[in-house]
């Protein structure tokens, strides 16, 4: 019996890098003295563009080609 891990939508995997990474941004420069809301700010930033990257380029499909050449061949 082969075990496999449950499908989750790459959307939601985004969404939860982002949230985890702009909470660890957050919380980190609100412990280095960064005034509350400047924090959150960057905070919410950094998350966004990790949402878009991981939502662009993190997903890999099994079994395809990786290059335009290795398929016309």
């Amino acid at each position: 019996m082969h075990l496999r891990p449950p499908s989750i939508d790459h959307g939601l995997q985004s969404f939860l890098w982002a949230l985890f990474f702009g909470v660890f941004m957050w919380l980190g420069m609100a412990a280095i003295g960064i005034s509350p809301a400047t924090a959150f700010i960057f905070g919410a930033l950094a998350g966004g563009a990790v949402f878009l990257f991981v939502r662009r380029f993190g997903e890999t499909q099994r079994g395809q080609a990786t290059s335009s050449r290795t398929r016309m061949r």
